[in-house]
């Protein structure tokens, strides 16, 4: 069976997933030159908008790409997209390129060469279950702050996760926890609130930086931005991941081990827990019409 197609606003034009081509000279098909956002809509109320268009607008300016469009046309975007969707939950998939020049070349065009532009959107299921780990060394470039196109070592770290039947890797770099290879990571350690610091090393979160600010601002937990060791890690009491698509998603074992001892080891812990119930209470208040 396959998927109905969906609609895909491609470089100025409406088209679906089975008409949209994208030029074989555009930058981010031929080296990842480029970078993207993925815009969670809860009961068709976007999630996080500003957060997402600001880090959109940083990562832009990081690689020298000028903003292609407005706010309105960005919007007006969104939301044909998701009138288009009959699902309760989805993600909106934006992706700006450095545009597709007449020919291939390591250099960058100039300025007459326009921004190659694509979204899209799809639903979004529930998660069932706590995740399962692998740690692998972090072998991406040098600046995972930019959300960029060119994701091949996170592919690649995840398909090691999947080969032995787990979910999600978590990236090692210099005997630190890093993050996953698609979300953020979060330990609770001696009742805090562990996950390494925003900076060149890691993507910063919009879910990661939302739930911060709500621990903080709730007094829910003491949360402590420091790397934590891949030890430390293995100690800890409770795990959970972050992203725009899966929210908070426990970690149950890590490296074939359970999370957590005792009678709690392997199940998702009260801190946790009370984090997710207070996350989905800001869902429902920050959502965006």
């Amino acid at each position: 069976m396959t998927a109905e197609p969906r609609p895909v606003y491609l470089n100025g034009e409406w088209c679906t997933t089975e008409t949209a081509c994208v030029s074989v000279f555009d930058r981010g098909y031929l080296f990842g030159d480029g970078v993207y956002e993925v815009i969670p809509a809860f009961a068709g109320r976007l999630f996080g908008l500003e957060a997402h268009m600001t880090r959109l607008a940083r990562s832009l300016d990081a690689i020298g790409i000028g903003q292609p469009l407005g706010r309105e046309a960005w919007q007006a975007i969104f939301d044909r997209l998701i009138a288009a969707l009959d699902a309760p939950d989805a993600a909106i998939y934006l992706q700006v390129t450095r545009g597709a020049p007449a020919r291939r070349d390591h250099a960058w065009p100039d300025t007459s060469v326009r921004p190659g532009v694509m979204a899209t959107i799809s639903p979004v299921g529930g998660i069932e279950g706590g995740a399962r780990v692998i740690t692998v060394p972090d072998q991406r470039w040098g600046r995972c702050d930019i959300k960029s196109i060119n994701l091949l070592p996170n592919t690649m770290a995840r398909q090691q996760a999947i080969d032995k039947g787990c979910d999600e890797a978590v990236l090692i770099r210099d005997g630190l926890v890093m993050e996953g290879a698609a979300t953020n990571l979060f330990a609770v350690i001696g009742g805090r609130l562990l996950t390494a610091p925003n900076g060149p090393r890691i993507l910063p979160g919009v879910t990661r930086g939302l739930l911060i600010d709500l621990a903080r601002r709730e007094r829910l937990v003491e949360v402590d931005e420091s790397f934590i060791s891949i030890g430390a890690l293995r100690e800890a009491d409770e795990v959970f991941l972050t992203s725009s698509t899966k929210d908070l998603w426990p970690v149950v074992e890590i490296d074939g081990k359970p999370v957590g001892q005792d009678e709690r080891a392997g199940r998702v812990g009260p801190i946790t827990r009370l984090l997710d119930r207070h996350f989905q209470a800001l869902k429902t208040e920050r959502s965006e019409p």
